[in-house]
């Protein structure tokens, strides 16, 4: 845990890749006292983050992963123009 401060922060949100140029990828972030971190103003205009947002945060392959809590209203249409003709088994409804 003590060298986490040491390592590269590496900041890796959802959608991330979709909503800005592959030239714009990283940036670099300092970590404070305590522990705290600025998330780049075109990072939140893009993930469409709000101040006091909760977010999932998790230790992945050597990264800090920031994953954001949407409300069940986004959500709303998201499956909208799946294909769900196929053939079913026997034994599903």
């Amino acid at each position: 845990m003590a060298t986490l401060i040491d390592k590269t922060v590496t900041i890796m949100l959802s959608q991330y890749l979709e909503a800005i140029d592959r030239e714009d990828i990283m940036h670099t972030v300092t970590v404070s006292p305590k522990y705290q971190v600025v998330i780049p103003k075109n990072i939140r205009d893009a993930m469409h983050l709000r101040p006091g947002q909760k977010m999932k945060i998790m230790e992945y392959d050597g990264r800090i992963e920031l994953i954001p809590d949407r409300d069940i209203s986004e959500l709303r249409g998201f499956l909208r123009g799946m294909d769900t003709e196929f053939e079913r088994e026997d034994d599903r409804l």
